[in-house]
């Protein structure tokens, strides 16, 4: 537009310059004409003046358009988060301790409640994470621990509420309140039982990744960093099958992040309602073992799913280091495979050390939206990325949910042999003498009517034998 602005100037000049010479070879005309010329020529000038300004008035106006359509689309549409790590923080950092911070203003990490709102999000799913390692000993007990904490930040502050329905999170929106959604994070936390994932859930629970960053007995992770339940040609079991079939009727949301590509596609086929992946972008533009193909973008599609693009630069440019031009790449070619109504928004804030520069924070997300306007999205797009796709996927679970609500809850238990875990119970009557179980059984059958006979017997038998 400056450019346009200078040539325009240079066209005033030069127009200028042809009425002044004009003029000259007209100074023997009749003063009458020469007064009607010099009246047209000055409203020439005039209105070339104005179409000046107007030019320069629009250059300016260009330049801030798309951060003004970003802050009033995000006023109307504000953002729903699939995925923050907050809670993960808060145990590594304060030991879960919400009574010295402020959630205003922590320290150390990328979210907290005056972030948030300026970044204009208002929902986000906040990620329940427990390390792999504590998958054959108390992931469950960690996995209430990290409930509870979100629990307590999400009743115990007036900015945010928890929400536990499609309802709840519209009616959140209208409160102005920022709504909090529980996601379990890897399916090691209901340690291969239906029990616990129902009792989860009556929590609050409402998303559960099947895996993190290693293979539970039912599923299988995209990652190989730990080399636990390996298996041949079987990513989703028949336990993992109960385990989908459970969500879809409980009405919680299925996310794949963190899962093979395989097990993506097992789930995809086997489940429902719709799924997410609630933190991934695209392997097209970054190849990398969280990002998703375009094969399985399609088969995302006819299950009317969502993919919330991960902000990690490491999935974002293959390394450290990214900017925001690099994020909206993803966002562009997922589009042009799938379309913008299967787009969503992941930072996965809180879980990752490295962000894209202009993206360092909740606060920043603006001008990710505001890139996406001057590549030209429509206002129609960016609200279905914003918060539409997720909101339609949370009510098709919920649909499903009613549609299977004549159902009884699943029984199925999982194989002993598939669990492997030493650490896991198998319920017998304690065993205070340490004697073997064959004795114990003995000692028992001792117990009875039966026994007391033969205990007596034996008695006065060795009573006979000691007087003899």
């Amino acid at each position: 537009m400056l450019r346009q602005s200078e040539h325009s100037l240079r066209q005033n000049s030069a127009f200028s310059e042809e009425l002044s010479t004009n003029s000259s070879l007209q100074r023997n005309m009749p003063a009458r004409r020469k007064t009607a010329k010099s009246a047209s020529s000055s409203f020439w000038m005039k209105s070339l003046g104005h179409l000046l300004a107007i030019s320069c008035l629009c250059g300016v106006i260009s330049g801030f358009s798309d951060r003004d359509r970003a802050h009033d689309l995000m006023f109307m549409y504000p953002l729903i988060d699939g995925h923050n790590d907050l809670a993960l923080q808060l145990r590594i950092l304060h030991n879960n301790r919400l009574s010295q911070i402020d959630l205003h203003d922590i320290h150390k990490v990328a979210t907290d409640i005056t972030r948030l709102q300026e970044g204009r999000v208002q929902a986000l799913m906040f990620a329940v994470y427990v390390l792999c390692g504590a998958q054959e000993k108390d992931a469950v007990r960690l996995t209430l621990e990290q409930i509870d904490v979100v629990r307590r930040m999400c009743t115990e502050y007036s900015d945010f509420e928890l929400v536990t329905s499609v309802q709840e999170l519209k009616k959140s929106k209208d409160r102005q309140k920022i709504a909090c959604i529980i996601s379990i994070e890897g399916g090691h936390s209901i340690d291969s039982s239906l029990p616990a994932l129902r009792m989860f859930y009556q929590l609050g629970v409402r998303s559960m990744s099947l895996t993190h960053t290693c293979n539970t007995p039912w599923a299988e992770s995209s990652s190989k960093l730990y080399s636990v339940f390996q298996r041949q040609n079987n990513s989703l079991t028949t336990f993992g099958k109960a385990v989908v079939e459970e969500m879809n009727r409980l009405g919680m949301i299925v996310d794949l992040s963190h899962t093979s590509l395989d097990t993506a596609l097992a789930v995809m086929n086997h489940s429902k309602a719709p799924v997410i992946f609630s933190h991934s972008s695209s392997s097209s533009i970054c190849n990398h073992s969280r990002n998703v193909p375009d094969s399985l973008l399609h088969e995302l599609k006819k299950n009317r799913g969502v993919i919330m693009v991960n902000l990690h630069s490491n999935f974002i440019s293959c390394r450290n280091d990214a900017n925001i031009s690099n994020v909206a790449d993803h966002f562009d070619h997922i589009k042009s495979v799938i379309g913008a109504e299967s787009i969503g928004i992941g930072g996965d804030f809180e879980g990752a050390k490295n962000f894209p520069r202009g993206l360092e924070d909740v606060s920043k997300y603006p001008a990710l939206i505001e890139e996406l306007l001057h590549r030209n999205w429509t206002d129609h797009e960016v609200a279905d990325v914003l918060r539409r796709n997720f909101q339609r996927v949370f009510e098709e679970v919920e649909r499903v949910r009613d549609e299977l609500k004549a159902n009884r809850p699943s029984e199925v238990q999982i194989p002993v042999e598939e669990v492997q875990n030493s650490c896991r119970l198998v319920l017998r009557p304690p065993n205070p003498r340490g004697l073997p179980s064959d004795q114990i059984s003995s000692s028992r059958a001792l117990q009875g009517p039966r026994g007391l006979l033969i205990l007596t017997t034996v008695l006065l038998l060795s009573r006979l034998i000691m007087t003899e």
